[in-house]
């Protein structure tokens, strides 16, 4: 749990992001998280004694609900967060219906998508709970975030490979962050943390 309280002081501090959690709260989604990289760079800069990057790239907001889950739904939400900061590249999807796009069985929930994603230390996130707490989820646990390990997940480890090779090309992150290295084993099976850590 001590990187779960070290993340939760960290996001705490960075009124930016603190200020953008607490707007995506009033959207008042099922199972709604801001994810990704808005988590994953704060530590990452925070591990290289670096005050937070500026939000570049999109701001992921993720949610979860079987009804309502078509494309354009997330579209008006997105325009409903952009009313609100206009600043911010939101990209909202509701996690229920990514299965398709990714040729996965479906989901069962938010934390559940999270599994299929690329990079272990990408598949963690954060909302605001109903009592102003702030709430992880993170079903890889958050080693590989802390020791800045870019680890693929197992579906990038075998059958896209070639994706996940293409993600750290693009995404410069060894470049931006020296500190950092890429771990070729899949994750581990067994966690000690729980997929969502309140």
């Amino acid at each position: 749990m001590k990187h779960a309280d070290e993340l939760t002081a960290l996001l705490r501090a960075d009124p930016e992001r603190r200020r953008l959690i607490a707007l995506v709260r009033t959207l008042e989604l099922p199972d709604c998280w801001i994810a990704a990289g808005f988590v994953r760079n704060a530590v990452w800069d925070w591990l290289h004694d670096r005050p937070p990057s500026p939000l570049s790239g999109d701001v992921d907001v993720i949610w979860f609900a079987p009804c309502g889950n078509g494309a354009e739904n997330d579209r008006q939400l997105e325009h409903r967060l952009l009313e609100l900061d206009s600043s911010i590249a939101w990209s909202v999807k509701n996690q229920s219906r990514m299965h398709v796009r990714n040729g996965d069985a479906p989901y069962l929930c938010s934390s559940d998508a999270m599994r299929y994603w690329p990079e272990t230390a990408t598949a963690v996130a954060v909302r605001c709970g109903s009592h102003g707490n702030l709430e992880l989820a993170a079903p890889f646990g958050l080693h590989d975030l802390y020791q800045a390990i870019v680890r693929p997940t197992t579906r990038f480890s075998e059958e896209k490979r070639n994706l996940f090779d293409q993600r750290l090309r693009d995404k410069r992150w060894l470049l931006h962050w020296p500190l950092l290295r890429v771990e070729e084993n899949p994750e581990p099976r067994a966690q000690s943390l729980p997929d969502e850590i309140r």
